[in-house]
């Protein structure tokens, strides 16, 4: 059966999470988002299909496996920072579950979706669309069940105007749901006789049948209603049933953007590459244009920065009434092709009286990589390069094409030393936003420029202030350092349509320290004075004493490597002697080794603890090694994955050689584990360097890079094109080698791409061939990650025994290591003392 861990294991994680908070447009008033801690088994046990990459609940008509809240809240806030008494929603039907939260334009109600309500005869109920006036916080249904049930597969609704919101729902003349065949009107047969080239990864959960294409359009197709605040409700003239898989207004509330999936679909790909149309319509529903009918895209390149072909991201400029931009690809989507321009960006004002053309806004040679509006005078416009790690930021005049456009920033994404930060952004009337712009008393207008600041002595957020003109920087707050980390959260000072005054700003700043929550603090300039908005309670005051230390140590090619040591609280080396060490790790890819040796992490964060964190293991009295880096350096011409093995147990062993120098860790009581592709990392750990760890833990991960052909990760090399790559990664390879004992645990229902179940029913498969010590979990109904709280409970379980047996109590294995390479010995014959431990 389903196991529990340890009581001050179990304790932590059931710890109740604190409230997710959202602040009106007015930002007058503070919404809290009640939450409960881990769903039951039964949750993820209800019906659910698998079709085109979605899970959907077919009782609902929803997608599967949502988070949920349990009931809201909600506060004053004052112009000065003071909190008002909280006063709870009312009206809300027991065990009702909510979401898709949001206030309208002018803050004056909040719609959700509430869904959830256990009927009669055990089934859920359909969802519906309620609304809270805020005045009164008394919740009502607008539409629902059984006249009216949303449909969320896709979209929900969207606030139009402060009193009119559109919404998806179930086509009203819905039949049942298809039937399957008793008898197969025929073979399966999958051709390519036009000899394409198509390369995917490996997705999951694709449709597999004409049936399974009858499904899924029979619950992702909608109709869409105008509904009121007062509850009155209005079809789209134009609003016939179809997949609609997006509705957004424009700013102005008069034009819909409506995208729709249809037909051919395909058995390779998920929903997100079918054939897709956009069109503009009124907000009575009637066509202005079509924007884009975009054909199945089965076969965009795997390389990285390869796109779709066609007009793509589409949406509506944030500081017009009713324009539109989008990008188009110049080198067929594929970017091994080389190509100047390689995507242009156009914007087109929406009439609906005349047809408008489509202006150039501006031509890229790197991929498009994101767009902010200011006004006709200012946007940024964002393009990168995977390959170099390149970056570029420019500044443009959108309403003045003449306008040379200027380059902001260039540099690489890997150099956290040398970003700036992201601009802040400010709320307009139509509750869009836009980039903040704020007057200094010498008449100069700047961006404010909200930055981690990553300093080689941790990091130290800042916001500065960018002379538009100049480039000229101005930094006018950042980060204490001594005791605590705090990072701005929210501009709160963007009441109106206009440029904002640096003295009269107001920001909300998280806080934090190494034993101190995160809070929330409002800062108020030109004083800079601060006042406390909330004060949550410590989560597990068990561990309010935690020790933790940001640690730098050199590898042997001289990258400098940075991990977070925890270590149980009023632990002393000296007095307690080393203690057994979880080391928990996931590598990354990097260009350069100047930059992978760069500091990325604060000392003052606050340790939070996940409910499947190695952190939990410091309540076991357990040493922990989290997050050290284990760079894959490929520099130039060079590919990282070429010496992954190499760079792998290089940097394992300098974090190994630093915990035991330093007096914490017992050498024969370290062991290592990893999440998905730090799982992989894991496993090859234990078969290249079995001299450092006694055991490992390993969940959800690949460990034959042969299953995974079309690449992994960021290898975007196919396996006939690096044979020798692929198969030097796989632990599964080395199966026969294995010498110390291995945990691997996965959901049965994991569907990451990449990481399907299989891959560890065929490692555990293969390494109990050769006599390893080795024990598979699998999880009923879990995914990638671990929802339910039975699954959690016994993971932690199955991972507590596993270090009790081979960690905790472990003898030393590095000569028996040794013996082994030396003596040849069978695997079976050398797996034999550790089976006995």
């Amino acid at each position: 059966g389903y196991q529990l861990p340890a009581p001050e294991i179990r304790r932590i994680v059931d710890a109740p999470p604190n409230p997710a908070l959202s602040f009106s447009p007015k930002r007058d008033k503070i919404l809290f988002m009640k939450r409960t801690s881990l769903p039951p088994l039964s949750e993820l046990a209800r019906p659910e299909l698998k079709l085109a990459g979605l899970r959907i609940d077919p009782e609902c008509n929803c997608r599967s496996r949502m988070s949920s809240y349990v009931g809201l809240g909600m506060s004053s806030l004052s112009h000065d920072g003071l909190v008002g008494v909280e006063r709870l929603v009312t009206g809300l039907p027991a065990g009702a579950r909510i979401n898709f939260v949001s206030w309208s334009p002018d803050g004056s109600h909040l719609a959700f979706v509430l869904w959830g309500i256990d009927k009669e005869d055990g089934t859920r109920s359909e969802l519906g669309l309620w609304i809270v006036d805020v005045q009164t916080l008394e919740a009502r249904e607008l539409i629902g069940p059984p006249n009216y049930c949303l449909n969320t597969v896709f979209d929900s609704y969207s606030w139009l105007d402060p009193s009119t919101l559109v919404a998806c729902v179930v086509p009203s003349a819905r039949g049942p749901p298809p039937k399957k065949p008793l008898t197969p009107l025929s073979p399966k047969v999958l051709m390519n006789e036009e000899k394409r080239v198509v390369q995917n990864r490996t997705y999951q959960d694709l449709l597999k049948s004409k049936h399974d294409e009858d499904v899924f359009d029979y619950y992702a197709t909608s109709e869409l209603l105008l509904v009121s605040t007062s509850g009155d409700v209005d079809p789209l003239v134009l609003g016939e049933a179809a997949v609609y898989t997006s509705l957004d207004p424009s700013p102005d509330g008069n034009y819909l953007l409506v995208s729709t999936m249809h037909r051919p679909y395909s058995f390779s790909v998920p929903c997100g590459r079918f054939p897709k149309r956009t069109e503009v319509w009124t907000r009575s529903g009637r066509l202005v244009q079509e924007v884009a009918d975009l054909p199945l895209a089965e076969d965009i390149p795997i390389a990285h920065d390869s796109v779709r072909q066609g007009r793509r991201s589409i949406n509506w400029r944030s500081d017009k009434p009713s324009s539109l931009y989008w990008v188009e690809t110049q080198d067929g989507g594929d970017s091994r092709e080389k190509v100047s321009p390689r995507d242009i960006v156009y914007s087109l004002r929406v009439d609906s009286s005349e047809a408008q053309e489509p202006e150039i806004i501006h031509k890229l040679d790197l991929r498009y990589g994101g767009s902010l509006w200011g006004n006709d005078s200012l946007a940024l416009i964002y393009e990168s390069w995977y390959k170099t790690r390149q970056t570029r930021t420019w500044m443009v005049a959108p309403g003045a094409p003449g306008t040379e456009p200027r380059v902001l920033f260039d540099r690489s994404s890997e150099d956290v030393y040398s970003d700036p930060g992201s601009p802040v952004l400010r709320r307009t009337s139509f509750g869009t936003y836009v980039l903040a712009q704020v007057k200094t008393s010498d008449g100069n207008r700047n961006l404010l420029l909200d930055g981690n600041g990553a300093t080689p002595e941790g990091k130290i957020p800042f916001l500065d202030l960018l002379n538009i003109d100049t480039g000229a920087k101005e930094r006018i707050w950042q980060s204490q350092k001594d005791k605590y980390y705090e990072k701005v959260t929210a501009l709160m000072s963007d009441q109106i349509d206009d440029d904002l005054d640096v003295d009269k700003l107001r920001m909300l700043i998280s806080r934090e320290s190494q034993t101190e929550p995160p809070q929330y603090f409002l800062w108020f300039w030109p004083d800079k004075t601060a006042v406390q908005v909330t004060n949550f309670p410590h989560p597990y005051p068990q561990l309010v004493n935690l020790q933790k230390e940001v640690i730098r140590y050199p590898r042997s090619d001289g990258v400098q490597l940075t991990a977070t040591l925890y270590l149980p609280p009023d632990y002393e080396p000296s007095r307690d002697g080393p203690l057994p060490t979880l080391v928990w790790a996931y590598p990354r890819e990097f260009k350069s080794k100047e930059n992978a040796g760069q500091m990325r992490r604060s000392p003052n964060e606050f340790a939070g603890i996940g409910s499947t964190s190695p952190l939990l293991w410091l309540a076991r009295r357990f040493a922990v090694l989290d997050g050290p880096t284990i760079p894959i350096v490929g520099e130039g011409e060079a590919e990282a994955n070429d010496s992954y093995v190499e760079q792998l147990v290089s940097s394992a062993e300098a974090a190994v050689e630093e915990i035991i120098r330093r007096g914490v860790a017992h050498p024969d009581r370290i062991a290592v584990g990893g999440h998905s592709y730090g799982a992989f990392m894991a496993a090859n750990l234990l078969a290249h360097a079995p001299h450092l760890f006694c055991c490992g833990i390993a969940r959800a991960g690949a460990y034959n890079r042969t299953l995974t052909p079309f690449g992994f990760q960021s290898e975007d090399r196919t396996l006939w094109e690096a044979p020798k790559t692929y198969i030097d990664m796989s632990p599964f390879m080395l199966a026969n080698k294995m010498q110390n004992p291995i945990l691997l645990i996965h959901g049965e229902d994991d569907n990451n791409s990449g990481t399907l179940t299989m891959q560890s029913e065929r490692f555990y498969d293969a390494l109990k061939g050769h006599g390893v010590v080795c024990r598979l979990v699998l999880l009923p109904f879990e995914s990638h990650g671990y929802v339910a709280r039975e699954s959690v409970m016994h993971t932690l379980w199955e991972s507590e025994r596993w270090l009790d047996k081979f960690c905790v109590a472990a003898t030393s294995t590095t000569g028996m290591a040794e013996e082994s390479e030396d003596s040849e010995k069978d695997a079976s014959t050398a797996a034999a003392p550790l089976s006995s431990l």
